[in-house]
């Protein structure tokens, strides 16, 4: 246990041992694994899933095309409807992505997140049914509802953690989104298998287990608090908030945390919650908006989504033979899985900033061989890792205050998703143009975002939001003071209309009496 100042015990089950570990209380383990394997697993299964089955869901789409028209549906055709299929995914995701930032703030996180199970559970079922109803275009729809999921829950689950965590854990606890977006791809290969569901009567199966997780989400969340942010800042419920902090927090005194809060709304009482023309607009967060769109639009077009999409493809044009290939699979998604855990062990002490560039240059590397193994057609085994998952959303929300948080994720949600498109419905055209040299492609996306990184992103591990905005203050070319304040130009007020305000603010009763 830690003394506190005046040499008593600390009280509570949040304690710091030579202030190096911090503990994780039980309520916000269950809130963070709960909330991410009804969100971003989903959202990395849906990564994966549609590899396995690419053969017979192309061979399910030219039965149907032949049985309605009387022909079989040429090359190109199938090519183009494959790569809607899988790219649409993204559409369905920039869509939540823009919805989501009205339903944050009516709703809350929590509830946010148990809501959005609608959407999975029926894409889920459209997605399940489309092989039996003889309709792909029941696929196609489940995708982009399942999209919607994922936009939605991509935005608010990182939005949820980094309001319910103390700044020591902040960023592992922000590595759960992303641990579980490669647990959800690495079991989206595993189900893939042809012992499992990777066969022609039982894919839509792949589909069908959707819902699993969605229910497991809908059981348990409401059995946690909303954000106590989000209780205290929005809603004003100041009682509700304490009590969301001692469950998180695991400490019956959460007075500090309480103030902290109160401190964020005092310097935001005249900022009301601000759009993103707003944020756009405001320079002292100009230099914070470019990195999360550089470094979100790197994360999203660095080659991974392409890599889940399209292994199966990928692997046999390297020469690995088509029988072994959804076992190498299971090796990319097991790797990836045990860098982000990695990741979430190391981020609080190597930071931010080292695992996005580090991350990056392993992605050059691993481009770099994969080029070679396909112009030289040696049968090399290729095992990748990125140490950056995730870390682009645990960004988004350190660098901005409350009022432009929901702003700040819908663009981040928006470069997310139509990168995602892009990646996944011009890889297969990029494959056939360049052939064994597409892979340059990324690799020249990913030292564009490692140079830039280097010399715009300062570390941000254990930094309160003053003084994260404070080490962007000079490339802003505003003051701290400035930064601080956060006003825009549609709020500014006159000096007069400022002592008007503060005039009949004085004259009413309850003001007084709260002065007094």
């Amino acid at each position: 246990y830690q003394l506190n100042e005046g040499g008593g015990v600390g009280s509570g089950r949040r304690k710091v041992v030579e202030g190096k570990l911090l503990n994780w209380s039980g309520s916000l383990i269950v809130a963070s694994l709960t909330g991410a394997f009804g969100s971003s697993f989903l959202y990395g299964y849906n990564l994966s899933v549609v590899n396995a089955p690419a053969v017979y869901i192309k061979k399910f789409y030219n039965e149907t095309w032949e049985r309605r028209y009387g022909f079989s549906v040429d090359e190109s055709t199938l090519t183009l409807l494959w790569s809607v299929t899988v790219s649409i995914f993204a559409i369905g995701g920039l869509v939540g992505a823009i919805i989501v930032t009205p339903i944050v703030k009516f709703f809350g996180r929590k509830c946010t997140l148990l809501l959005n199970n609608v959407f999975a559970v029926t894409a889920a079922i459209l997605m399940s049914l489309s092989q039996l109803a003889g309709s792909f275009e029941m696929l196609i729809l489940g995708r982009i509802i399942m999209g919607v999921d994922a936009g939605i829950s991509l935005s608010a689950l990182p939005m949820y953690l980094s309001e319910i965590s103390p700044k020591e854990i902040r960023g592992s606890l922000g590595q759960v989104t992303a641990i579980f977006i490669c647990v959800g791809v690495f079991t989206g290969q595993v189900l893939g298998l042809p012992e499992i569901f990777g066969t022609e009567s039982r894919w839509p199966f792949l589909f069908g287990v959707i819902i699993v997780p969605a229910l497991i989400q809908v059981v348990i969340l409401p059995f946690l608090p909303e954000s106590p942010r989000y209780l205290l800042l929005e809603k004003h419920n100041t009682s509700k908030a304490e009590k969301a902090f001692q469950t998180f927090l695991g400490k019956d005194d959460v007075n500090q945390e309480v103030e902290e809060v109160l401190a964020e709304s005092r310097v935001q009482r005249n900022t009301k919650l601000v759009s993103v023309l707003q944020l756009l607009r405001t320079r002292a967060v100009r230099w914070q908006v470019i990195t999360v769109v550089v470094t979100m639009g790197c994360y999203q077009l660095c080659g991974l989504n392409a890599i889940w999409y399209y292994t199966n493809n990928i692997f046999s044009e390297a020469g690995i033979n088509r029988e072994t290939i959804p076992y190498v699979t299971l090796s990319t998604g097991a790797v990836e899985t045990l860098a982000a855990v990695s990741s979430g062990l190391v981020i609080e002490r190597l930071g931010r900033r080292p695992l996005l560039i580090g991350g990056f240059g392993l992605m050059i590397v691993f481009f770099a061989v994969l080029t070679v193994s396909l112009t030289l057609q040696v049968r090399l085994l290729c095992i990748f890792c990125s140490l950056f998952c995730g870390i682009p959303f645990v960004l988004t929300g350190e660098f901005f205050q409350q009022s432009q948080r929901p702003a700040a994720f819908m663009v981040a949600g928006t470069v997310n998703w139509l990168s995602n498109f892009a990646v996944g419905l011009l890889f297969p055209f990029i494959q056939s143009g360049l052939q064994n040299y597409c892979f340059l492609v990324f690799a020249a996306i990913c030292f564009a975002g490692a140079t830039y990184l280097f010399f715009v992103l300062p570390e941000t591990k254990n930094k309160t939001l003053s003084e994260i905005s404070h080490a962007f203050a000079k490339r802003n070319k505003v003051s701290l003071e400035m930064q601080e304040m956060n006003h825009y130009p549609e709020e500014r007020k006159s000096s007069a209309e400022q002592e008007s305000n503060f005039t009949s603010s004085v004259d009413n009763g309850e003001t007084k009496q709260a002065i007094v």
